[in-house]
């Protein structure tokens, strides 16, 4: 699954790089994060708890900060696991854009792929979880760098779901991050790491 899109935050471009790399900044902005762990300037530790359809998951691995070009943008590679629901993995390539002196356009492209009892939930869903979720970090991220930032478009380009995807795929929405800030399964000290909660049958 692949996308794009671009969100405008009143803030100079020198601040808004420096957010992208705050943990606490990044913490905030993504959805259903629990913890984020800065190892070094370019490694980061995650947990996320999301739902996804159906399927309820606790995601933890490691984030990697790549091709990093200050003030310009960077690339943000992740791969976690959320024990039987499945795993996620994915990249985001993001370049800042000034325009102006106190704005700037965060452009994103993002590459994400889940498997497992994720998988299965069908194109569709995937599709409009990623969106959603991806909408949501940059538009919190914007607010947390300029507060009154206008929440994302979320224009996206996205591959198309196949035409024998059910319908209840589009009935349900949440879950890309998980595919960025994720990595091999971590042991949860609270002891639910990968716990998955499914609907009775």
């Amino acid at each position: 699954m692949q996308m794009n899109d671009s969100q405008r935050i009143e803030a100079p471009k020198h601040k808004v790089w420096e957010a992208l790399n705050d943990p606490e900044v990044l913490k905030a902005s993504i959805p259903g994060c629990e913890d984020l762990i800065k190892h070094s300037d370019t490694e980061l530790e995650a947990k996320v708890r999301l739902k996804v359809g159906p399927v309820k998951a606790t995601f933890g691995g490691k984030v990697t900060l790549n091709d990093l070009d200050p003030p310009n943008g960077y690339t943000i590679e992740g791969e976690g696991s959320g024990g039987v629901a499945g795993f996620a993995r994915g990249a985001a390539k993001v370049h800042l854009e000034e325009d102006g002196p106190d704005t700037t356009i965060l452009h994103y492209e993002v590459d994400a792929k889940v498997g497992g009892k994720l998988a299965q939930l069908g194109a569709r869903l995937i599709d409009s979880t990623a969106k959603r979720l991806a909408g949501e970090f940059f538009t919190a991220f914007g607010e947390q760098v300029a507060p009154g930032t206008p929440a994302a478009t979320n224009e996206v380009e996205a591959d198309t779901a196949p035409a024998d995807a059910s319908p209840s795929d589009s009935e349900e929405k949440k879950g890309w991050i998980k595919g960025l800030f994720g990595g091999k399964k971590k042991q949860d000290v609270a002891g639910d790491e990968g716990k998955v909660d499914e609907p009775a049958e």
